[in-house]
């Protein structure tokens, strides 16, 4: 069985809206889609990274502003201080990766090493994070912030923002702003295909 397929089944014994449930459903979604960019019909290769981005950007943004405050109590201030690091430096390479050109062999090599960033803190969150919030917080805790981190999803920035990465005070503030922004430029980057 692939992790991703692991992670779906791990998902599906939870309730729908558990927050640990909702992650693991997206690093599964996550995992799929690099190997859909890596590997997939030529002609869909570039959109799948576009829905990569934009997953990785908002994923990553909720788990901030959701997930690491919980995390602090539940794992541990150095836990959730290192997962926050790995997001800021994932945020900086995603940033860079979405402005080299999609194909070209620098793309290709950075999106493997990349992905394997992605694929080690995804483990450490579900080794290391996510058993901390089931023994800590009640099912009813996990369900709520499963909710909220699907409405912190739904407005959060689509691209990488570097600057506000790792910083949940940050993503607070900025990322409402930013995403605005972004949501306006995929629009209208949508519409010029």
């Amino acid at each position: 069985m692939s992790s991703a397929e692991q992670e779906r089944a791990e998902a599906e014994s939870m309730p729908s809206d558990d927050v640990v449930g909702v992650l693991l459903k997206q690093h599964a979604r996550i995992r799929d889609l690099f190997q859909a960019v890596r590997s997939g019909p030529a002609d869909e290769r570039e959109e799948r990274f576009r829905e990569l981005r934009a997953l990785l950007a908002v994923h990553e943004t909720a788990e901030e502003m959701i997930v690491r405050p919980a995390a602090k109590k539940a794992a541990g201030e150095r836990e959730a201080a290192a997962r926050n690091e790995e997001e800021k430096e994932a945020n900086k390479v995603l940033a860079e990766l979405e402005k080299l050109e999609f194909g070209s062999e620098k793309f290709a090599d950075m999106l493997a090493d990349f992905e394997q960033s992605v694929s080690d803190h995804a483990e450490h969150e579900e080794q290391e994070e996510f058993p901390a919030l089931r023994t800590r917080l009640s099912q009813e805790d996990r369900t709520k912030m499963g909710k909220r981190l699907l409405a912190v999803e739904k407005t959060a920035p689509t691209h990488p923002h570097p600057t506000a990465a790792g910083s949940p005070a940050l993503q607070w503030t900025m990322g409402p702003f930013a995403s605005v922004l972004d949501r306006a430029r995929d629009a209208v980057s949508s519409t010029g295909k």
